[in-house]
């Protein structure tokens, strides 16, 4: 066969070809990022009536906590802090570390769920009379085999916990919620600045 081809064959394509299959996997994984991106995307617009991203208020201890994503919805307020993990997740309430075991690796995190009940907390401070729930969500690449620990979700579970059938009787229970939005708004604001 190596008659065949030029003498020079691995020298002249042997570069461009390594560089073609590079690049090949890069937007393979940037495809599947950006699919994971959308569906949260649809996700947090079919539960929300509004949203902020990345916001920063005050903890209450002097300093200052960020929240990846607030919904207001018709149960009230709603922190998601989103985890993107490929493979299979062990965690339960009570660990300090959890580990994720994908085909290629193998690493651990800390448990997120303090950091969410501290979210809950400064949330709460600044908006005592209305509901405010938080959930891990982890997005399609996880699995947990060996059991789901508490406030963790996924995109279908959010969806049927928090989604509103008729959005159009819903916006009065959102209204009465708004002007505490409007006062979180308000503390984002004065943090950000």
């Amino acid at each position: 066969m190596s008659e065949f081809l030029p003498p020079d064959f691995t020298g002249i394509y042997l570069l461009p070809l390594l560089l073609l299959v590079l690049l090949l996997m890069f937007w393979l994984l940037y495809r599947r990022r950006s699919a994971h991106r959308r569906s949260l995307t649809r996700v947090l617009k079919a539960i929300a009536f509004e949203r902020i991203d990345q916001l920063v208020i005050p903890n209450g201890d002097e300093g200052e906590i960020q929240i990846d994503h607030l919904l207001l919805t018709a149960h009230g307020l709603l922190i998601i802090h989103v985890k993107d993990v490929i493979g299979t997740v062990f965690g339960s309430d009570k660990m300090q570390d959890w580990t994720v075991i994908s085909d290629d690796r193998r690493f651990t995190f800390g448990n997120p769920q303090p950091a969410l009940y501290d979210r809950i907390a400064a949330v709460r401070q600044i908006v005592r009379q209305v509901p405010v729930a938080g959930r891990i969500l982890f997005l399609d690449g996880a699995q947990f085999t060996k059991g789901v620990p508490g406030l963790v979700c996924n995109l279908d579970e959010l969806v049927a916990e928090f989604g509103e059938q008729d959005r159009a009787a819903a916006k009065v229970n959102v209204e009465a919620f708004r002007p505490h939005w409007e006062k979180i708004r308000a503390h984002a604001m004065s943090a950000s600045s």
